[in-house]
């Protein structure tokens, strides 16, 4: 089949009479004819050969039908009946081209393909166009009389009447006007039409029932060329529209729609094929078929000893062979050109059917060598069709446009392969070998495929638990109200992106859009995926959380810092805090949230676990009381989003209440003992009662100063002892160990005290003030929280003995 621009042909009938189906068929769909209904015409030509029928319809329709080569001589150009689409032409026109008649090919006997064709050209057409030479006008055997008379009888005989429009075509017009031409012509036609047996029915029934005549005249191609285009230019305008009431194919009655042209141009020809009849001599037949079978035999098995196919044959074996078509065709040219030679001069129909079917026992003998080589063919394309995919994979071009690349690229390159394997003589069909290696070609693009998917997928997989894992365990360390909202927060977010990137990504992949919703879909499902299991480990690790969390808030101030437990504190409204921010803790980690239902946990577990009140005293009216936390699901929340359940819950608080009850016994011991620590001096009571009591001796004091200077000297001895023994230091660990302590440390530091004074005794007076500042730092170091006043007082007791230097630091106090 030919095609140029707009413009399609095939042959519908061979030169043997032979309707070409598959070529049909292929035409028809490559025209689209089936969607055009009864919009559609059909326009045939017929004349004599050599006639130039062929160049008319190529000038007049813009077709590509073969056309004869003047220079070398008059010959039979058109084989048969060929078919075309008429390019540039509304509606849909369809135009036949029949071989001519006349013709010396065929032979004078030979007219019952000539009739047969011109029968099926009436029959399907809705124009026809009678091509014939201005000076046959008038002449009895010329312009295809006889043949008109002869259709006509046996088209009324066959077919149900239909009106066609007869267009003759007066070519290489003389200077005889048309007006003078016509009437003759249809003259002629009308005496042909009365002159044809009809039947009774249609009697008197004029031409115009049947035919509308239509008679033109073109100027000679050759001699006129340029006014035989005009004159061709302005005929084809009445071809468009040409269906339209008045057109020249405007009778539509009885048209078949397109969709069934094909099945009934095909019963049309076989009707017409059923009334040949050929009678052939029955010894001549004989004869031809005995000897033409005895030749073949001898010259398949002389093919089947030649050398060069032995050779062939083997080597195609083993592997590829460059020309292995070329050579085999010439074999069997060889072989059968050997064959026409002997059986040239029998029955021409009887050697052509052995030949046929010597050529179908020498195909059948090839056929495995060819199968083999295309069997080579196939899997070194699609070798080197993976070598080449993968390095355009490597050099960074996109997956779709490297497969679709190298698909194309491959399979050209098979069909090069096949070109230069392929056997003349056969039909045989690559289609099976092709299909296959575009199965394996298209499998290993789809192994690729699903590798490189399954390689992106888990990259954004990857990125995903990566980005997810990280944060939930951070948000859930520090549980709140708003950690299952940051997390579904989270979740959406990262999810968005890698969905987002991965669908970016798939546009390079030839992915349907089914397929590409499917593996965006399974990557949401695998990030909250990541996000449950995360969960359900920190599940697992709940208990610790809990006691980190008390442990963190028990142990620091707000402003995270240890908290030194100095007895001012309350431990109870502490431990209720920790407590209550564990519990809190338990009540997000107890469940998965990432759907908007709510539940209520939260309050369940503070209920059960922290209202004291109604936990304190246990009746026989509570005893009764329904626990809530004596389930195995909470409400509201389905079991596959259920992380900690009610009793496990309750098990884990115990636990947790076990386990820190030792941290707030602690916190109270070292709370009391601080303030047993601070507690040293005598209740207030004590010290009114020893005011009051020792008023008498105060009174004696005051009236006798040096008493009060004895006593102001033995309490900065005494001041200096309790600097030195850091004896508040000592009790704070109890009142036994610090005893134990001091009696140890007491001597040792009396007698420290006494040595430095008497060192200070004997330096010289006019350093007594700087000894007395060097004494004193170097005795009381451990004394920095006592004033200066009393380090002073006590520097001069221990550097000097008289009255002067006693009373000057009594006046500094």
């Amino acid at each position: 089949m030919a095609t140029t621009e707009e413009c399609y042909s095939t042959q519908l009938i061979d030169g043997d009479g032979t309707f070409d189906d598959v070529g049909t068929e292929r035409f028809i769909k490559e025209i689209k004819l089936a969607e055009c209904g009864l919009s559609y015409a059909v326009v045939s030509i017929m004349g004599p050969q050599s006639s130039g029928k062929s160049t008319l319809l190529n000038h007049l329709f813009y077709t590509n039908f073969r056309e004869m080569d003047a220079f070398k001589g008059r010959s039979q150009t058109t084989k048969g009946i060929w078919m075309a689409k008429c390019a540039g032409i509304q509606p849909c026109t369809l135009v036949m081209d029949l071989e001519g008649t006349d013709g010396r090919e065929r032979g004078e006997d030979d007219t019952a393909f000539e009739k047969q064709s011109a029968l099926f050209a009436l029959a399907v057409s809705d124009i026809v166009l009678i091509n014939m030479w201005c000076h046959d006008i008038g002449r009895e055997q010329a312009a295809n009389k006889p043949l008109l008379k002869t259709v006509f009888q046996v088209m009324m005989r066959l077919f149900s009447p239909r009106k066609t429009t007869l267009m003759f075509v007066i070519r290489d017009k003389t200077r005889t006007p048309l007006e003078n031409l016509e009437p003759v012509l249809r003259e002629d036609i009308q005496k042909i039409w009365d002159s044809v047996p009809k039947p009774q029915a249609h009697k008197e029934t004029p031409l115009s029932d049947f035919f509308n005549v239509e008679v033109v005249a073109l100027s000679s191609y050759e001699e006129k060329e340029e006014l035989f285009k005009e004159q061709v230019a302005n005929l084809r305008q009445r071809f468009f529209h040409s269906i339209a009431p008045g057109g020249l194919a405007g009778d539509r009655r009885g048209v078949v729609p397109a969709s069934g042209f094909l099945f009934s141009a095909q019963q049309i020809w076989k009707v017409i094929k059923e009334n040949k009849d050929l009678d052939l001599p029955a010894h001549k037949v004989m004869v031809a078929t005995v000897r033409c079978e005895e030749i073949a035999n001898e010259k398949y098995a002389g093919f089947t000893g030649n050398e060069s196919w032995c050779l062939l044959e083997e080597a195609v074996r083993s592997g590829p062979v460059a020309g292995f078509g070329k050579k085999l065709n010439s074999i069997l040219y060889s072989c059968l050109s050997e064959y026409d030679a002997e059986v040239a001069y029998f029955d021409e129909g009887v050697r052509s059917s052995k030949r046929k079917l010597l050529e179908e026992k020498l195909l059948q003998l090839v056929q495995p060598a060819h199968h083999s080589m295309l069997g080579h063919l196939r899997s070194g394309i699609l070798e080197k069709f993976k070598e080449a995919f993968e390095k355009a994979l490597n050099d960074g071009e996109g997956f779709s446009m490297a497969a679709r690349n190298c698909t194309e690229s491959y399979m050209a390159l098979f069909d090069e392969g096949y070109e230069d394997a392929v056997v003349e003589l056969s039909n045989w069909d690559s289609s099976k070998v092709r299909d296959k290696l575009r199965r394996d070609i298209d499998a290993h693009v789809d192994s690729v495929l699903a590798a490189k998917l399954s390689e992106l997928t888990s990259s954004y997989e990857a990125k995903l638990n990566e980005a997810l894992s990280g944060p939930v365990e951070a948000l859930l360390d520090g549980a709140n109200d708003d950690t299952w909202p940051s997390i579904k927060k989270l979740l959406k977010r990262e999810t968005e992106s890698a969905v987002s990137g991965l669908s970016s990504a798939l546009s390079g992949f030839d992915v349907d859009e089914k397929a590409k919703e499917k593996m965006l879909m399974r990557l949401e499902d695998y990030a909250r995926g990541v996000v449950e299991t995360k969960t359900r480990e920190e599940a697992g690790r709940a208990l610790i959380r809990m006691k980190d969390r008390f442990s963190t808030l028990f142990s620091h101030d707000s402003d995270s810092m240890p908290r030194i437990w100095t007895g001012k504190e309350d431990i109870r409204a502490i431990t209720k805090t920790a407590r209550s921010a564990s519990l809190k803790l338990l009540s997000v980690m107890a469940a998965i949230r990432l759907d908007d239902n709510v539940d209520n946990i939260e309050n369940t577990l503070a209920s059960a676990l922290l209202d004291t009140k109604n936990n304190a005293v246990i009746t026989d009216r509570s005893i009764t009381t329904f626990d809530p936390l004596a389930s195995s699901t909470w409400e509201q929340v389905p079991p596959a989003k259920t992380l900690i359940t009610p009793v496990q819950c309750k098990s884990l608080w115990r636990q947790f209440r076990a386990e820190t009850e030792y941290t707030v016994t602690q916190a109270i011991s070292a709370q009391e003992a601080n303030k047993r620590n601070n507690n040293w001096l005598p209740p207030p009571w004590a010290i009114v009662a020893l005011i009051v009591l020792g008023f008498n001796e105060l009174m004696t004091l005051l009236r006798n100063p040096l008493y009060l200077g004895v006593i102001f000297v033995g309490f900065l001895i005494v001041k200096a002892l309790w600097v030195q023994l850091d004896i508040s230091g000592e009790f704070r660990n109890g009142a036994l160990p610090g005893l134990l302590s001091l009696s140890t440390k007491f001597l040792p530091t009396v007698m420290n005290l006494l040595k430095k004074l008497a060192e200070e005794g004997q330096m010289p007076t006019t350093n007594n003030s700087q000894a007395n500042q060097a004494v004193a730092s170097k005795s009381f170091q451990n004394g920095s929280t006592t004033s200066n006043t009393s380090s002073s007082a006590s520097s001069g007791i221990t550097a000097s003995g008289n009255g002067d230097e006693y009373s000057s630091p009594t006046r500094e106090e």
